[in-house]
């Protein structure tokens, strides 16, 4: 038997680049969670997601471009099915 390692990336970053997605597409993970809508289980694994991700620069560059007011999460994001079926919230 063998196992395979894999390099996980900053928690910290990750944390913070699954918010920032989440936030440019109208999503608030914290209401996510007091709604229902999202355990903190679910929470951990989108970080944790994002920490194995071998692409995590691909969302970073997107944020730049759509930082706020984005309709879904960038294609081949880690998270991208989940955080495009949460509820968006958009600020008038």
């Amino acid at each position: 038997m063998s196992a395979t390692l894999r390099h996980l990336g900053d928690p910290d970053r990750a944390f913070w680049l699954t918010r920032s997605v989440a936030r440019a597409i109208g999503v608030n993970l914290s209401e996510a969670m007091h709604e229902g809508a999202l355990t903190a289980q679910d929470y951990a694994d989108m970080v944790t997601r994002c920490r194995k991700c071998p692409h995590s620069e691909r969302c970073t560059a997107w944020l730049g471009v759509h930082g706020a007011g984005a309709d879904r999460a960038p294609e081949g994001c880690a998270n991208e099915d989940l955080l495009n079926h949460l509820p968006a919230r958009r600020q008038a």
